[in-house]
Formats: C-alpha cells, sequence, structure tokens
C-alpha cells in the first residue's frame, strides 16, 4: 500500500473510526505494516507504534471525565448544566452522574500552533455530540449565547462553534 495511501487511511480512521473503513483485524494489519521499510521511526511515531501483540492489549473504554481550570468552578459549571445539559460531579453516592451516550469520539493532539480553538491560549476544547444541532443553536442563541454555526455540511456531519463564560471553545457537531 502507498505511503500517500496509508496517509488518507489513517486520517479517515481517526475521524471516523477504524471499523467505518476497515475492518478491525485489516485496520490492526495496516497499522503494523505502515512504517516505510528501512527508515528509522522517529521518537513520536515509535511511541504511536501499536503494542507486538496490539489484539491482546487492554485499550481505554472512553473518556471518564474532563478536568480543567476555571476562575469560578461552582458558575462555570452552573453554566454547563443550564445551557448544555452536563450535571455536575455529583456530591453523594445517591447523586446521578453525567452519563454520556454511546458514541464517536475524536481523541486528536493538534500542532502546538494551530489556530483550530481560536484564542491561542488555550490549550484544550471539547466537542460535544448533539442530536439536532439546529435545536441546540436555536436554545443557545435564544439564552444570549453567540454560536456560530458552520454553514457547511462534512462527510461525517455538520458543526457549531462557541465559547464557555471563561472564553473556552466548545464545538458541537451532529454526526451525520
Amino acid at each position: 500500500m502507498s505511503f500517500q495511501r496509508r496517509q488518507l487511511l489513517q486520517t479517515l480512521s481517526y475521524a471516523f473510526g477504524a471499523g467505518f473503513i476497515l475492518s478491525r483485524s485489516k485496520s490492526a494489519a495496516a497499522a503494523q505494516t505502515s512504517a516505510q521499510p528501512g527508515t528509522a521511526a522517529t521518537p513520536a511515531k515509535a511511541a504511536a507504534k501499536p503494542a507486538a501483540n496490539a489484539a491482546d492489549m487492554e485499550k481505554v473504554a472512553g473518556i471518564g471525565g474532563l478536568f480543567f481550570r476555571s476562575r469560578d468552578p461552582d458558575a462555570l459549571g452552573r453554566w454547563y448544566l443550564e445551557h448544555l445539559g452536563i450535571s455536575l460531579t455529583p456530591t453523594t453516592l445517591q447523586s446521578p452522574v453525567w452519563e454520556q451516550e454511546a458514541g464517536q469520539t475524536v481523541f486528536s493532539p493538534f500542532p502546538e500552533k494551530s489556530g483550530y480553538f481560536g484564542d491561542p491560549s488555550k490549550v484544550w476544547m471539547v466537542n460535544f455530540r448533539v442530536h439536532n444541532l439546529a435545536k441546540m443553536v436555536a436554545q443557545l442563541q435564544n439564552a444570549g449565547i453567540a454560536v456560530k454555526l458552520d454553514p457547511q455540511v462534512y462527510p461525517n456531519g455538520r458543526f457549531a462553534r462557541l465559547h464557555d463564560p471563561e472564553g473556552n471553545p466548545i464545538e458541537l457537531w451532529q454526526p451525520a
């Protein structure tokens, strides 16, 4: 398989999940053969290489939490609850925890100087899956929150951008 084709498949697998492009066994085989023969791997590429027994490797099941600093954690937590429906961390064992629906999750480091998050001082951005992007955008705008709806429909869905009260970028995604 050509190097460019492997790069394209790798990019698509990151965006849509490996199962979208290849079966699990073919994906593992492609990942194991992705390095060019006779070339030394850089430390970053070596770290990204799958374990020798990738099929037997224990993998994380999903994101168990997102933790970040805030000037006013209580107020910011109330904002997320009120406008996005995300329950705060429970204070008792009887209190419910926010449960996200099962679905695709993209985990992707970006270049240090990427402009994708907007403000260069922000080092993270959260992307929330939504069922009805138009309804969510209208709900947020009715609450006086500025939301920028991307007019383009991508093969993997639609997107909108907003910022929480502390300027942290949020991306909303309605999968295709």
